[in-house]
């Protein structure tokens, strides 16, 4: 069974932070809140961690992860930037949005789509997400937690402590979140292409 830590919303406690890293780092599967939905999260290069997250929401090697960054220049070491796209970035983030990037070599080939080299990134605009990442020192692996056959994330940490408690090492519960995914933007090339229209306003994408 899961461990279970409620910590606030907006002034996250550093010694569940700190608990929350430690598991991470172990090797762990934990929930989280975001500025969207909840998400599923692990260390960035855990090949058991995460395929065990594909399990957990049927994903085949085709699905783009997520990389949940810190900051601009934590993109800019696992993704390809230019000047244009530096611009559309730093004018979006942090926000409910996940940016479909070219992939630096350092990010691990498991993340990888077999054929493009690509890899989603997002920098939250939630306090426990921000405090978790500066903890960490680095990018964690992140999918949304929407339900096979469901379309909508997971909003409610008790209901996800009941229907995936058994095989998550951690829930953080930091209230209720949004009930909408963020917007995914394929920023490979010029002009952006909507994958994916959420939370974040798609208005500045748009030609």
């Amino acid at each position: 069974m899961s461990q279970f830590f409620q910590i606030h919303p907006d002034n996250p406690q550093k010694r569940l932070i700190d608990q929350a890293t430690q598991i991470i780092r172990d090797g762990g599967v934990v929930a989280y809140p975001t500025d969207s939905g909840y998400a599923l999260g692990c260390h960035l290069g855990d090949k058991k961690a995460i395929e065990k997250i594909k399990w957990l929401r049927s994903l085949d090697d085709k699905h783009n992860f997520t990389l949940v960054c810190s900051d601009l220049s934590e993109i800019g070491t696992y993704a390809k930037v230019d000047n244009d796209v530096f611009r559309l970035l730093k004018a979006h983030t942090p926000g409910a949005y996940t940016f479909i990037l070219d992939a630096t070599s350092e990010v691990p080939r498991l993340l990888l789509h077999p054929k493009r080299r690509s890899i989603g990134v997002r920098v939250p605009d939630h306090a426990i997400t921000r405090s978790l990442l500066a903890a960490l020192g680095e990018p964690l692996m992140s999918v949304t937690l929407i339900p096979v056959g469901e379309e909508l994330p997971m909003t409610d940490a008790e209901e996800i402590r009941e229907r995936f408690g058994a095989h998550l090492d951690l829930i953080i519960d930091g209230g209720a979140c949004h009930l909408e995914a963020t917007s995914v933007i394929d920023l490979r090339d010029l002009p952006p292409k909507i994958v994916r229209e959420g939370r974040g306003d798609i208005t500045p994408f748009q030609p």
